[in-house]
Order: C-alpha cells, then structure tokens, then sequence
C-alpha cells in the first residue's frame, strides 16, 4: 500500500489508488471482471470503497501481481474461498497491514535519501 489508510467508513477511488498503488483504470476495470467488488456510488456518481473492498483489491492485486494467475484464475481462486488466504499467510487484514508497513518503509526510505 502507498499509503496508511485513514480509519473511515467509505474512501474514494483516488484515496484507494493511493492506499492500493493500483490506477484509478486499474480499479475500474477490476470492478467489471470481479463481481464481488461492487462498490456503490455515491449521489454524484463517486465509487465508494469500504475496508472490506480494499482488502479484496488487495487480494486480488495479489493473485494477479504476485502469483501471476490470469484474471480467469483470480476468479476462479475467489470464487472456491482459496484466494483469501494460503496455508503460511496471514490472513487478509494481515497482509493488508504488511503492505501499508512496506510501503511506509519505502516512503521513508525515499524521504531519507530526499534529505541527505
């Protein structure tokens, strides 16, 4: 994750672009492919993401990105519950937290050198 994710109700798509370091486009086409992300829409037509929805991005973001299964496989792992966690891992709050501590450790990282 880019970013720590505020604690709130709903978030936009930029602030979960953020937090997910995933494209805005990114996120709209995953919401056509998966049809358990399904993030309503506010009164002006803005998507509105829950906890729960970032954490299934996160978990598909894996499946796509780090074990490099089509997007057909993604569904598939989704769909029989085997997506959600593999024997050894953390369970999926876990490894959202994991990504916001690597990517805070990488944003330091950066700034440390910026300083230098």
């Amino acid at each position: 994750m880019a970013e720590e994710t505020p604690d709130k109700q709903y978030y936009r798509i930029g602030e979960v672009s953020r937090i997910t370091s995933l494209k805005p486009s990114v996120l709209r086409f995953w919401e056509a492919e998966f049809k358990e992300l399904r993030p309503p829409k506010s009164r002006t037509g803005q998507r509105l993401y829950s906890r729960k929805d970032i954490e299934l991005l996160l978990e598909i973001k894996r499946l796509l990105y780090g074990e490099k299964l089509t997007i057909d496989g993604a569904r598939k792992r989704l769909a029989t519950g085997k997506g959600q966690r593999l024997a050894g891992e953390p369970p999926g709050q876990d490894q959202a937290l994991k990504e916001i501590l690597l990517s805070v450790k990488h944003e330091l990282e950066l700034l440390k050198k910026q300083l230098q």
